[in-house]
């Protein structure tokens, strides 16, 4: 009796591990669609005269970039590697196998927001620094993230 209360015990703990794990995947994937937005939905259209430009806004977006930067660093725990997040993107093991180069493009996109933020102003400065943000989003996306099949 002692055995099999033990087992089910083991059972149900895997069980509350791996949902935990999962939400885990799911709170990280929430945070990188929410820069994403930022990007896409509000600044990128600025840069590209298809929506006005709103300082409120801008600042709202880069908020969640320093946000964001702030929780890479604790993003992506190691209980997390292969898990596959919904959607089309998932973590690439890269991450895991690469950590000091992972931590290298974190510290690179911090270091971007925080200089691009106190820049920006007007749209002429948007324009010329929302790119420099892009790029390092779009470099940590070409080695550590994955497109789902």
């Amino acid at each position: 009796m002692k055995r099999i209360l033990v087992v089910a015990g083991a059972l149900l703990l895997s069980v509350g591990v791996g949902i935990a794990q999962q939400d885990k995947v799911k709170q990280d994937q929430d945070v990188m669609k929410a820069t994403g937005r930022a990007m896409g939905a509000v600044l990128s259209p600025m840069v590209k005269g298809e929506k006005p430009y709103d300082q409120a806004a801008v600042d709202q977006a880069l908020k969640q970039f320093e946000d964001t930067a702030k929780r890479l660093p604790t993003m992506f725990p190691e209980s997390t590697k292969g898990l596959k997040a919904e959607g089309d993107f998932s973590a690439s093991p890269k991450i895991w196998e690469d950590k000091a180069g992972f931590a290298a493009k974190i510290a690179s996109f911090a270091k971007a927001v925080t200089e691009t933020k106190a820049k920006i102003k007007d749209l002429d400065s948007l324009k010329a620094n929302v790119p420099v943000i892009g790029k390092e989003c779009s470099s940590c996306h070409e080695t550590y993230r994955v497109k789902n099949s």
